[in-house]
């Protein structure tokens, strides 16, 4: 089953046929695309030494407005090379990012770390230098070559068509690092970088990268971004990601600098919002189905308009999603326990 996955068991496989086309009309957020790869830039901002964040020029100041953002990345300068954070969704968004490493550096691009088998974070790894070693969580290359040309379909449909979507090139991952396993580089001088899978925190591909020198954290789509945006819970799961998403949390030493995975640079006091709303909405379902309340009785009650502070597409993750994923794992969870 696990490879059989595009973003969600329960989702896109109701909208799939055996030949990867789209069968049905899944709920569409209410702009279409999501953002415009067409029209992105994106800006390099240096944090510390050698180590720097790509974010999409935007994100200053539309992140605390609720606007989704593009796909936010980086990049760190060891001593024999550079190890390139996502790869984008598309050659033109890639071009730029490449241009922002040459403008830092000429050393070449040892790594290159996809957090997500999304496409906005992988598409464009064909276009890295054949050299390049690709990492990945072990599920995402996997459900990557099962299932590229139906995530392509899917990313279309969420990011418009004509972006450069169509045209990427599946190229597998080189190194993998299966689930509850970490992988530690040194770019030299000691110079550390970990990668850590522990599970599903938004997707069975989640991958999270730590520099543990500089206490920068590269957070990926679980911390999508600050308040007022919530947690993109796609792929059928809510309790292993309510987990894991509180354990990397406690991970964060305070002073951590966090870049999540489409916002602007935050700290951990910056993603709380996030455990915030995950534990809020665990809550309210857990009450519901202990009083039997069904989904459609539960999505009419459960609004958590505390946190409907302005985020675009709050309505269409919340209903759609989030509590309907919720709901799913709670009353699978009860029925379980009763057993």
């Amino acid at each position: 089953m696990k490879a059989i996955r595009l973003f969600t068991l329960m989702l896109l496989l109701s909208y799939l046929g055996p030949t990867g086309k789209l069968m049905a009309q899944m709920p569409l957020p209410p702009h279409v695309p999501i953002w415009d790869a067409n029209t992105v830039e994106l800006k390099l901002h240096k944090i510390t030494a050698d180590t720097y964040a790509i974010i999409p020029s935007t994100a200053a100041a539309e992140t605390s407005k609720g606007i989704p953002q593009a796909t936010t990345g980086g990049f760190i300068v060891g001593e024999k090379g550079v190890l390139l954070i996502e790869v984008m969704m598309t050659r033109r968004l890639y071009e730029q990012q490449i241009k922002l490493v040459r403008s830092v550096t000429d050393k070449p691009i040892l790594f290159a770390v996809n957090t997500s088998d999304h496409g906005d974070h992988c598409f464009s790894n064909y276009l890295l230098p054949a050299t390049t070693v690709i990492i990945q969580n072990e599920f995402a290359k996997d459900n990557l070559a099962a299932n590229y040309d139906g995530i392509k379909q899917f990313m279309v449909m969420l990011f418009g068509a004509n972006r450069g979507i169509e045209n990427t090139i599946y190229r597998p991952a080189d190194i993998v690092i299966p689930k509850n396993s970490n992988l530690k580089i040194d770019l030299g001088k000691g110079k550390i970088i970990e990668f850590l899978n522990v599970g599903t925190a938004q997707s069975p591909a989640d991958l999270f990268v730590w520099m543990p020198s500089t206490k920068v954290f590269w957070a990926g789509n679980p911390f999508i971004a600050e308040s007022p945006a919530i947690p993109w819970l796609f792929d059928g799961f809510f309790l292993e990601p309510a987990m894991n998403l509180k354990k990397i949390y406690n991970f964060l030493p305070d002073d951590a600098i966090v870049v999540p995975g489409h916002g602007r640079i935050t700290n951990k006091a910056g993603i709380k919002y996030t455990i915030d709303y995950v534990e809020a909405l665990e809550a309210n379902v857990k009450k519901a189905v202990e009083n039997g309340l069904s989904l459609e009785q539960a999505k009419s009650t459960i609004k958590m308009s505390e946190f409907n502070q302005g985020y675009v597409l709050f309505d269409w993750l919340h209903f759609n999603f989030n509590l309907p994923n919720a709901y799913k794992d709670i009353t699978e969870n009860k029925k379980s326990i009763i057993k």
